[in-house]
C-alpha cells in the first residue's frame, strides 16, 4: 500500500484516520460518561476536543512521513510497468 501513496502528501491520510479515530473514541468516551452522569456541555467538549486533537496529530504523523517516502525515479515505474504489461 505505501508504494501506492509514494510521492503524495501523506497528511490527507493520515488527518482522515485521526478524525476517524477521534470520532469513534469521542462517541465510546462520551457514552460512558453520560452513563456516569457527566454534563452534556462537558461530553460535546470531550468529543469534539478528541476529534479536533486525533486529526491535529495524524496530519502532523502524515506530514512527517511525506518526508520520509519520496517519489520513486519515473525509470523503475516505468520498468515495472512494462514488467507487469508482458507477464498478463
Amino acid at each position: 500500500m505505501m508504494k501506492k501513496l509514494r510521492g503524495r502528501n501523506l497528511s490527507h491520510p493520515g488527518c482522515l484516520i485521526g478524525v476517524t479515530l477521534g470520532l469513534t473514541l469521542g462517541i465510546v468516551l462520551a457514552a460512558l460518561l453520560a452513563m456516569l452522569n457527566v454534563a452534556l456541555k462537558a461530553d460535546l467538549l470531550i468529543w469534539f476536543g478528541l476529534t479536533i486533537g486525533f486529526g491535529a496529530i495524524g496530519w502532523i504523523i502524515g506530514d512527517r512521513l511525506t518526508s520520509r517516502y519520496p517519489a520513486l525515479d519515473e525509470q523503475v515505474s516505468i520498468k515495472e510497468t512494462s514488467s507487469k504489461g508482458t507477464s498478463d
